[in-house]
């Protein structure tokens, strides 16, 4: 059969084969997760906070809910001694539990050990590269930007070392994406819809499954850290204003007016109430262990982080005749107060040598080093320096230049494309830029850190690729504008990789001699 003239015309590079696609991000994500994998148990170590989250999350496996543990426990689980560590009272975490609850499913099948519990990181964190390579793809349509967004940011060094750890940064930065994937679908279902159900009732659209999906993503993410509800409530908006702009475009009289109650409503309730509800249950743990939190924290924790109202307890008067399930929900409220007051008062005298500025983070003006053997003398560990010298080992939280710094040039384009063209994809990028990055400006006086900009970085990998497919064009008849095109943003890719290759060493602990470690610390703020 003689294919049409649309199906001649259509442009090869922007493939619509959905085996390619499915294929190609699948063979991406196995890879990140081999290079996340390898060697995953070292340094053999809590490395930074893995002290807390580890602990926390073998806690939640054990007893339901996270105890307090004695001391020099770090030193005995490193020697493989995993008996008589937890005390009988609960601890006071300041994060909640979805993140934890993560990590103890690596620890449930591989151990008690580094590699068990890093090894949910590095499954989220190649999950994550699959998902950007679907989400890419659905933004602009195009099967090879999706696969070259994916490559970009499996070979980013924030992204390998956080999937190599167990922080919670990588789990919040996984399922904002995964929300924000699901809202940008949710633009397409409700066009098409749109466009074949004009004539029928409207009550159909009250029915949003990608909002309701994105709900849970939203959810688990504000379950991992709070600060995923900025997140949800910038693309919540986003949603409804997509939805009026649809109905604009397709005639309908009052569209604004209409999408408040058509669109906005629903919207909503699909994603703050699922995302609530979601978040709610992510606390079952906490709350069938209420009581120990009661007895532990009633009169003593929530004043002693400067709060005035005492815990809810079962024998207070006015506590009397409440159920079981409202008990411990009031007991629950009372804790995310102590943990609110902790975040918004305790830490605002707090130091950290590796604190730093939002506004030092898109140019990784201050990475974090989270582990370090600095003199290595030669002959040991393999150490070949030479004379007088010496090997450094070193785990450093920091980015692949490349990619942040292009993301940072790429990103004031897609704002000016969105503000001057309107094109909406630029308006995801700008907006998730805008929503994991600006709120952190609010706390820049307390200690906060560069690897937190782990959420900042699929919008930036987003707004390069959208460079790239401006650069290259739509069509793929060969001309010096789409020559040029594919030579820069090749270029642009071959770059990126050789810089993963050569900063390989400082992201995976690899010994290297103090001139081979000094080429690659490039600016001294990044010591």
């Amino acid at each position: 059969m003689n294919p049409t003239a649309a199906e001649r015309n259509r442009p090869r590079w922007r493939s619509e084969d959905p085996l390619a696609g499915w294929l190609g991000a699948i063979c991406l994500a196995g890879l990140a997760f081999f290079l996340r994998r390898w060697h995953l148990g070292t340094p053999h170590q809590f490395s930074f906070d893995e002290t807390y989250y580890a602990k926390d999350a073998w806690s939640l496996l054990t007893f339901g809910y996270v105890r307090t543990y004695v001391e020099e426990a770090d030193k005995t689980i490193l020697n493989g001694d995993l008996t008589g560590l937890f005390q009988d009272t609960p601890s006071m975490v300041v994060h909640p539990e979805v993140g934890k609850w993560v990590i103890a499913g690596g620890i449930e099948v591989f151990g008690m050990d580094p590699a068990g519990w890093r090894t949910a990181s590095a499954v989220v964190g190649a999950l994550m590269v699959l998902v950007m390579c679907r989400f890419v793809r659905r933004v602009t349509g195009s099967t090879v930007l999706g696969l070259v967004a994916g490559l970009l940011l499996s070979v980013d060094g924030l992204q390998l070392v956080l999937s190599r750890l167990a922080l919670l940064d990588i789990f919040l930065a996984f399922f904002l994406l995964c929300g924000v994937h699901c809202v940008v679908a949710d633009r397409q279902w409700l066009r098409d819809r749109l466009a074949s159900e004009r004539a029928r009732s409207r009550w159909l659209f009250w029915w949003r499954p990608w909002l309701l999906v994105g709900g849970v993503a939203f959810g688990l993410a504000c379950g991992t850290k709070w600060s995923g509800a900025y997140t949800l409530a910038a693309f919540g908006l986003l949603a409804w204003l997509w939805s009026a702009g649809a109905r604009r475009a397709f005639g309908e009289r009052r569209p604004l007016l209409r999408s408040v109650f058509l669109d906005g409503i629903p919207a909503f309730v699909a994603l703050v109430g699922v995302a609530l509800a979601t978040y709610v249950a992510s606390w079952t743990g906490w709350l069938m262990n209420a009581e120990a939190y009661e007895e532990a924290f009633s009169n003593t924790q929530y004043t002693s982080y400067g709060g005035d109202d005492p815990w809810p307890t079962a024998s207070e008067p006015d506590a009397e005749g409440l159920g079981e399930v409202t008990q411990s929900l009031r007991s629950l409220w009372s804790y995310h107060q102590d943990v609110y007051t902790f975040h918004s008062h305790f830490l605002d005298d707090s130091t950290h040598v590796y604190q730093s500025r939002p506004s030092t983070w898109l140019v990784m003006g201050r990475p974090v080093g989270v582990d370090a053997q600095t003199d290595i003398q030669p002959g040991s560990q393999g150490c070949e320096a030479p004379s007088g010298s010496s090997c450094i080992r070193q785990v450093l939280l920091i980015g692949n230049p490349v990619i942040w710094w292009g993301g940072c040039l790429a990103m004031v384009a897609s704002l000016l494309l969105w503000i001057g063209a309107r094109d909406w994809r630029h308006g995801v990028a700008v907006v998730g830029l805008a929503s994991t990055w600006l709120p952190w400006f609010a706390f820049d006086e307390r200690p906060i850190f560069f690897f937190y900009a782990i959420t900042c970085l699929p919008f930036l990998v987003l707004s390069v690729v959208l460079a790239m497919g401006h650069l290259v064009g739509s069509s793929d008849v060969p001309t010096p504008r789409r020559t040029f095109g594919v030579v820069v943003a090749g270029s642009y890719t071959v770059l990126a990789l050789v810089a993963f290759a050569w900063f390989w060493p400082i992201w995976t602990d690899e010994l290297l001699t103090k001139s081979e470690w000094d080429a690659r610390i490039w600016f001294q703020r990044w010591i």
